[in-house]
Parts: structure tokens; sequence; C-alpha cells
């Protein structure tokens, strides 16, 4: 239980982290002298520096376990905070939100890891959703708190306190986690090259699992469509579009921020009750994809239905769990570390992928109103999501021959 706590503070501090941006963007941007689509490369820079922790992730979670690991890297996360507090312009702050992402990498893999290791398979996906679940406090925090926090003391103050919490998570990490014992790799054991090479070999074997090739669409695009409404544009959108001001965004971002950790939480009972993450999670992105093509083409004529599909998307939209624990199914013990760290490198690179895209719908708006431009953004969301989905279909439900991952 106080590993479950102390991992869970470190994961909330992640999702704060991820979307604060959207938040402090109407001080920040003027501030530091940035546009719009700026701040969609800054929000980017984070998602990818974040996919591309993954990998030492991976390596180090298999090696050392997550003790050390989460809190190295929140270290980094920390010192990225103080430097956007201090920052003066794009690059600095580019810089700083790379490290911010960079330092987040591991927050959830650790837990994912210790829930691979410690139970079985089925247990894995109620534990992880209740860890997303309420790690998505982060979001909460980082809505109507975080734009009245602002608005009394500063974004720069707000950074400097989240360096230090942070610096806390990380020392809390150090003091109370205890790794569990290390599985020696079968290539190594075997005698089949280097030990460098067997490591390396473990996130090309979990590439070439083609039972995971109809997930990975839905992998890459479910959970970037949905950070990337809430981390960057739905303050943005309820301002522009519905004239809502600084409380009322907040209380919309609210609302969908809620429902994100009411959506993560349930899928862990739904998919008990399913017998099933790969039907739980095909609902979940099918309902997703129609709720952000509904919002494209109907949102903006109706505050309360913006907001209501927002919330929508928000609690189905958080399928991140349950896509882990299909995959899951897939992963054998000694490759557990590299497995989830793999497929957190398809979500987040995703989401960075995503939302460097939306930019160019902001730069090149083509004389588009806001309604207009939304309307696109979303309904583009949608539209990809539905698709990935269509091609999950076709995912095998668990390993051939009814077999699972060996514990």
């Amino acid at each position: 239980m106080t590993a479950f706590l102390v991992l869970l503070l470190a994961y909330t501090i992640s999702q704060f982290d991820r979307g604060f941006l959207a938040m402090v963007a109407p001080d920040l941007g003027p501030d530091l002298g940035l546009a719009p689509s700026d701040l969609a490369l800054l929000s980017a820079g984070w998602f990818l520096a974040f996919a591309v922790g993954q990998v030492p992730t991976g390596l180090l979670l298999d090696r050392i376990g997550p003790r050390r690991t989460v809190a190295g890297f929140l270290m980094l996360a920390a010192l990225g905070a103080g430097l956007l507090g201090l920052a003066q312009g794009f690059a600095g702050a580019a810089c700083a939100m790379a490290l911010i992402g960079l330092g987040c990498a591991p927050a959830l893999m650790g837990g994912l890891y210790l829930f691979g290791r410690s139970y079985p398979p089925e247990r894995f996906a109620m534990l992880s959703s209740l860890m997303i679940g309420l790690g998505t406090s982060g979001d909460l925090l980082g809505s109507t708190p975080l734009a009245l926090a602002s608005h009394a003391f500063g974004w720069r103050t707000i950074l400097f306190g989240l360096a230090l919490v942070t610096l806390a998570a990380a020392g809390l990490i150090l003091w109370l986690i205890e790794d569990p014992p290390r599985l020696a790799d079968p290539a190594q054991g075997s005698g089949k090259g280097s030990d460098r090479t067997s490591v390396w070999r473990g996130f090309a074997d979990v590439a070439r699992m083609r039972a995971l090739w109809p997930v990975f669409p839905v992998v890459f695009v479910s959970y970037a469509v949905v950070i990337a409404t809430r981390s960057l544009w739905v303050g943005s959108y309820l301002g522009a579009v519905h004239g809502l001001d600084a409380f009322q965004r907040g209380n919309g971002t609210l609302a969908m921020s809620a429902a994100m950790a009411a959506g993560a939480i349930g899928y862990g009972p739904l998919e008990r009750l399913v017998r099933d993450p790969k039907r739980t999670a095909f609902a979940g992105c099918l309902v997703t994809g129609l709720a952000l093509s509904g919002l494209g083409v109907f949102g903006s004529g109706s505050t309360a239905l913006a907001v209501a599909l927002l919330a929508l998307t928000g609690a189905a939209g958080l399928s991140y769990g349950i896509l882990m624990a299909h995959a899951r199914r897939f992963f054998p013990a000694h490759l557990l570390g590299r497995g989830v760290a793999f497929m957190n490198i398809v979500f987040m690179g995703g989401a960075a992928a995503i939302q460097g895209l939306s930019a160019l719908f902001v730069l090149e708006t083509g004389g588009l109103g806001p309604d207009a431009l939304y309307g696109r953004l979303f309904l583009a969301y949608g539209l990809a999501l539905l698709a990935a989905t269509a091609v999950y279909a076709a995912a095998p439900r668990e390993p051939a021959f009814g077999s699972r991952a060996p514990r």
C-alpha cells in the first residue's frame, strides 16, 4: 500500500505537468511573447521528451527496478520546472518543458512494473485503472485550482512550488520503495550475444510481436487526441468559441478532468465485468471517437453541449490502462519493463505527433473563425480515432492457444 501511494504521488505530479500549460498559457504566453502555435510546440516537446524517455525507463526498470529509476528522473522534472519558472523566451521554455517531460517518463511505468511483477495479469487492469484514475487528480488540480492560484501568485511562483514538490516526491520514493528481485534475461543466460545487445533486443522483440500490430494504431491515437484536447485546447476553445472567462474556462476544464478521473477508475470494474480488456477498450475508443466528432460538428452551437461532449470524451477517453492491460497479456516476465515502456513510447509518441500537427491547424487558419477552426480540429481527432479503432477490431484478445504471458 505504501508503494502504491508513493508512486501514485509521482504519477499525480506527472499528470499535473502534462496539463498545466492549458491553464497558465493566457499569462505565460504574453509574458514570454509566445503565439498559440508556440504553445502547441511547447506541449508537443513535453510529450516527445516523455516518449524518448521511455527507452531508458524500460531498460532501467528491468535492470535496477523502479526505486532509483523513478526518483532519478523526477529530479530532472524538478530541475525543468525550476528552469521554466526562470524562462524568458521560447528557447528556454522549450528546453524546460522537454526536461519536465523526460523527468516524468517513468512516473506511471514504475507502478505498472510493480503491478506486473507482483500480481497476476487479470489483476493488472484493475490496479492500473485505479492508479490512472486516482492520478488524474493532477488534472483536477491543473484546472480551476490552478487558474485561481496562477491569478493569485503568478505562473512563475507556481512552477517554483512544483519543483519543490517534485523533489520531495523523489525523496519519498528513495526512502519508501523496495525493488522486486531482478529477473534474468533468457538471452543472457543462454549466452546469446552481449549484455548490451540482449537489453536492446528486448525492445525489438516487443516490436516484432505481430499480435500487437493492430493494437499500435489505436494506442498511437487514443490517448493523444484526449490529452491534446485537455492539455492544450480546452481552455482556448471555451474562451474563443464560447466566450467564457478564466474562471468559467477553469470550471469547464474541471468538468472534463473530473470525468477523466471517474472514467479511468471506472474502466477497472467495467473490465472485470466484461472479462475482456479488448472489448472494453474497443467500446471506450468508439465512444470517444464519436464524442470528438460530435464536438467538432455540433459543439459550437451550445456551451452546455460542448462541455457535455468534452466530459464524455474525458470519461470514455482514458482507455490507456485497459489498452496497456490488453498488451500486457503478450509480454513475458523478463520483458515486462521494456514491454510497458515500448507501449508508452507509442502512446506518448502519438501525443507528441498529434500536438505538433495541431499547431498546423492554428497556423493555417485559411481565414476561418474560431468555431470553424476548432470544429475541424476536433472532427479530425474523432475521425482519426474511429479509423484506428476499426484497425484495433482485428487484434487478438490474448496470445495464441489461450496461453498467457508468464509472471
